[in-house]
């Protein structure tokens, strides 16, 4: 591998260890948050007992979550010096902000760690939704400059490479910062919400619990799914406010995702399959007509351009087709899961099977996979650039040789964070099982 190539392979590694806990650190508080206003309406202690026991694994997480975010911010120093000289001058600002979203955040889980017991209800509530501001907050503000860089905008370049009338407002607020704010956000609710999900079911699957732990994970349980079910709909929604962003600002990108090489009215969505570059088609897709063209544009006439409009060293791995396919076909299943299940419990009537239990047991990890290869869509779509139209990624990586050694020390560096945070989150919860807790609160 050359060094451009291992530069990208360890930023993109570490980028997609780090987004594991940044995810779950954006999601959890709203968990928590469910649970102490359910506490507060029905004043019943197992929604209590959740919250605190999310805020203790939440803790764990939050702190690999920053070392894991301070590497990333690093790394990209180090990999793409000629990529920092342009952010230092132009979209500088949302990380100038995010410091003081990390302080909320920071501060009122401190508060809310070391003095819940000692707070009262509305309090601790006070306390937690400051926590989740301030965690939202920080991470729609560091993808910002994720957006910035797929829709740059707020500065011009001259011929050669100075950058001229920046405007900091109009770089923050870029075409795509609307859309890829709100992705990151209920991305991660659902996500999270089918992790707790996950949990609850593989605890409801053991004969041997508790009457009493088992109504504690049933109603653990059922926050997830209806939480699952509304944050997986918002997500695909915005998904389809993303393709219109990409139809628009970024055609290559779309065209790669649907491997459409002739530009097309009436576009069909191609679904699975893989792209062949010698046929110029998708192989073995099942094609839903004119679909493609509606996502772009809301009309089944809608004009989207292939592959073919542009040189082929400007197109993005073919590949992303099946990173695309990978993310959309994980979301369109975690949909059709929650939703069976709210049918199932609300319209059936009926307890929910083993089955179904098993099914959301796989949907935690399902989930996570659909935001690492939504995550690695959104990045290697935007090959060559690292800044679209601006920047190409070998323009703006180091020259450096010592890369390849980087690399295996920071792999080894997150193998090693991993099993500590499986260690200590496996350690504490033995510990404290959730019937040791129920008996000694008094149940």
């Amino acid at each position: 591998m050359d060094t451009v190539d291992l530069a990208r392979a360890l930023f993109g590694s570490s980028l997609g260890f780090h987004i594991i806990y940044a995810t779950i650190g954006v999601g959890v508080p709203l968990m928590i948050i469910i649970a102490e206003v359910m506490y507060i309406i029905k004043k019943d202690k197992d929604y209590a007992l959740m919250a605190k026991r999310w805020t203790k694994g939440f803790a764990i997480l939050l702190a690999v979550a920053i070392a894991s975010g301070t590497i990333v911010g690093v790394l990209m120093s180090l990999l793409f010096p000629g990529f920092m000289e342009i952010v230092g001058q132009v979209i500088a600002l949302p990380f100038q902000i995010e410091i003081f979203a990390f302080l909320i955040e920071a501060v009122f889980m401190s508060i809310y760690l070391y003095a819940a017991d000692r707070l009262p209800a509305w309090m601790r509530l006070v306390s937690i939704i400051s926590v989740a501001i301030g965690a939202v907050g920080s991470a729609i503000l560091i993808t910002d400059a994720h957006a910035w860089m797929n829709t740059p905008a707020g500065f011009e370049m001259t011929a050669n490479g100075e950058v001229i009338n920046v405007d900091p407002w109009a770089a923050f607020f870029n075409p795509s910062f609307f859309v890829t704010a709100t992705h990151v956000a209920v991305s991660a609710y659902m996500t999270v919400a089918f992790l707790i999900g996950s949990i609850a079911g593989l605890r409801l699957l053991r004969s041997s619990i508790s009457s009493e732990e088992r109504k504690y994970h049933q109603k653990s349980f059922m926050i997830a799914v209806y939480l699952g079910a509304f944050m997986s709909l918002a997500t695909a929604i915005n998904g389809h406010e993303t393709a219109q962003m990409l139809h628009e600002y970024n055609p290559r990108k779309l065209a790669a995702a649907e491997g459409l090489f002739e530009t097309t009215d009436y576009a069909p969505l191609s679904i699975g399959g893989w792209t062949s570059r010698e046929k110029e088609e998708v192989l073995y897709a099942i094609e839903i007509p004119y679909a493609l063209s509606f996502l772009a544009g809301d009309r089944f006439d809608t004009e989207v351009k292939g592959l073919n409009e542009y040189p082929e060293e400007l197109w993005p791995p073919l590949y992303v087709h099946t990173l695309f396919n990978v993310m959309v076909g994980i979301g369109s299943v975690l949909i059709a899961l929650s939703l069976f299940a709210i049918f199932w419990r609300h319209v059936l009537k009926k307890d929910w099977p083993g089955w179904v239990l098993a099914l959301f047991v796989a949907g935690g990890p399902l989930a996570l996979i659909g935001i690492e290869a939504g995550w690695c869509f959104s990045c290697i779509g935007r090959q060559p650039y690292t800044i679209v139209n601006v920047l190409k990624t070998a323009d703006a990586a180091t020259k450096a040789n010592n890369v390849g050694v980087l690399f295996v020390l920071f792999i080894s560096l997150y193998v090693v964070l991993l099993f500590v945070t499986v260690f200590v989150m496996s350690f504490y919860f033995k510990r404290n099982p959730v019937q040791k807790e129920l008996e000694q609160r008094g149940v």
